[in-house]
């Protein structure tokens, strides 16, 4: 029997993120290769925003704009700082739809600090990438340990954040994106059917390490992979100095394993996509489909060798772009069917969004819009960092510029001629005064340490360093056995390709 709250009229709430997934890697954004069959349906029958965007392009300052509805300079992070805590005078979406007498539970990675911080929801059961540094186990190696195989979450040897690829080396049952799946399934499943519900249930690939299922990875053909957007301002000796620092990271990767590393990107996007039809079919099941509001978003995106570079931390499409569908339940008419090609907007939006069509009021504190609302934004701005590796960007729905303040280089890509952002306009005589525009756009936003890169309200930036960053001896921040558990560290200290 169906409980009077599952056909009263406040709707379920579905949220799905996935970890480093770009906005045009989707079947139905026109992607010559990636199979996304579950997705392109939600398109079809919700709405795509193709101008969605990752104010911060990098994990935890996107998980917090996502979480509080605010921008970077709103919750305080634009660098990523493992041990910062969510501000407490900043209700998180899970606190809003709670106090709205909703219950609401997280499933997945949600990289948080402390790392059992529930943010507002009513249980959490995370998978955090083998961070047993910032706090003991996540309850996926709880469940590896539960069956057999304690610690061997990275016995295939691949890194977090290196792109080098293999199968995945346990039984498909245990793969961490089953995981989550059975797991938010049963969240589902076991709910109070005397309230609504919020699931946020976030998927940790297809961030590295790659090690899909053998049977994604053979849908795959090596000679059917796509192969890296390649630009002659990417390869000049006088690139911008973050773009050069990129792209030495990972100059050893040859092209076959450049290919590889899409192919296993891919096989692990695919991978998701058919998991996502499990929850989709459970909310079906348990009758809840049709009142249930659903978003897939990520956190940022890949750049998977375009102009040489990988992972995020820049704001070219393949980084800074992310897949952002919406489907609304079925007895709204809020969310029209289609490809909005125009709207601007950002992971900043979803709270809102979803607490709009919710019918719940809006905190304060949220500087985010609504998608579905009637206040549209003209710009798009984006930063990330403070040091030499530091950029900043502004977006009008057709120019993009990007401001490296280490040399003090700008940038400036047609986004509708040009999407790939092959050609560098920021010289073009006949868009002198595009560029002088966006440029007084963006220095309109600074803020911080950028003001000290100004001279007479004038971009000024700083020296760009004369020696590139070398990889350290950490691999990237390579896992190992983590069976015993491996000894707490410093949760402020960074590890990752940026910082090893």
């Amino acid at each position: 029997m169906t409980s009077k709250s599952e056909t009263s009229g406040k709707p379920n709430v579905l949220l799905v993120t996935v970890d480093q997934w770009a906005g045009h890697a989707l079947g139905c954004a026109g992607h010559p290769v990636i199979e996304t069959p579950t997705l392109d349906f939600l398109a079809r029958i919700g709405r795509r925003f193709e101008m969605a965007f990752a104010e911060c392009p990098v994990c935890i300052p996107s998980r917090r704009s996502l979480m509080l509805g605010a921008t970077s300079r709103a919750h305080g992070d634009r660098t990523f700082q493992p041990s910062l805590e969510m501000p407490s005078s900043m209700p998180t979406v899970a606190d809003c739809f709670r106090e709205a007498g909703y219950q609401s539970a997280a499933i997945g990675k949600l990289h948080v600090y402390p790392k059992r911080d529930r943010i507002g929801f009513d249980e959490a059961l995370i998978a955090e990438e083998g961070r047993g540094n910032l706090g003991g186990d996540d309850d996926y190696e709880i469940f590896l340990t539960d069956n057999g195989h304690p610690g061997e979450q990275f016995m295939h040897g691949m890194g977090n954040n290196e792109f080098l690829t293999r199968p995945w080396h346990l039984p498909e049952r245990l793969h961490v994106t089953n995981w989550i799946t059975q797991a938010a399934c049963r969240t589902i499943k076991r709910r109070d059917t005397r309230k609504p519900g919020f699931w946020y249930v976030s998927y940790t690939h297809p961030h590295p390490p790659l090690a899909p299922l053998q049977a994604y990875y053979d849908r795959y053909p090596a000679d059917a992979i796509d192969m890296p957007a390649t630009a002659d301002w990417a390869d000049a000796a006088d690139a911008p100095f973050a773009v050069r620092a990129s792209r030495n990271l990972f100059k050893d990767l040859g092209p076959k394993q450049v290919r590889d590393a899409r192919r296993a990107a891919y096989a692990l996007s695919t991978h998701i996509d058919h998991q996502i039809r499990l929850l989709i079919g459970t909310l079906r099941e348990e009758q809840l489909l049709a009142n249930t509001i659903i978003l897939f978003c990520s956190d940022h995106g890949d750049m998977l060798g375009d102009f040489g570079m990988f992972a995020k931390r820049l704001m070219y499409r393949s980084s800074v772009s992310v897949p952002m569908i919406l489907v609304g339940p079925q007895t709204s008419s809020r969310v029209e069917p289609g490809v909005d090609r125009n709207r601007l907007v950002g992971l900043q939006d979803v709270m809102p969004t979803l607490l709009d069509l919710a019918g719940i009021p809006l905190p304060e504190t949220c500087d985010g819009l609504s998608m579905v609302g009637d206040a549209k934004r003209d710009l798009f701005y984006g930063e990330i960092g403070d040091n030499a590796r530091a950029s900043r960007m502004i977006v009008d729905g057709k120019y993009k510029l990007i401001w490296y303040p280490a040399g003090n280089r700008l940038q400036l890509f047609d986004l509708e001629n040009d999407p790939r952002e092959q050609a560098d306009l920021s010289e073009a005589p006949d868009l002198i005064d595009t560029r002088s525009k966006l440029e007084a756009d963006l220095i309109d936003r600074l803020y911080g340490i950028d003001l000290d890169w100004l001279e007479d309200g004038k971009l000024k930036g700083f020296d760009a360093p004369l020696h590139l960053p070398e990889p350290g001896r950490g691999l990237s921040g390579q896992r190992g056995l983590h069976y015993p558990q491996i000894p707490q560290t410093d949760p402020s200290i960074v590890v990752g390709a940026a910082a090893d």
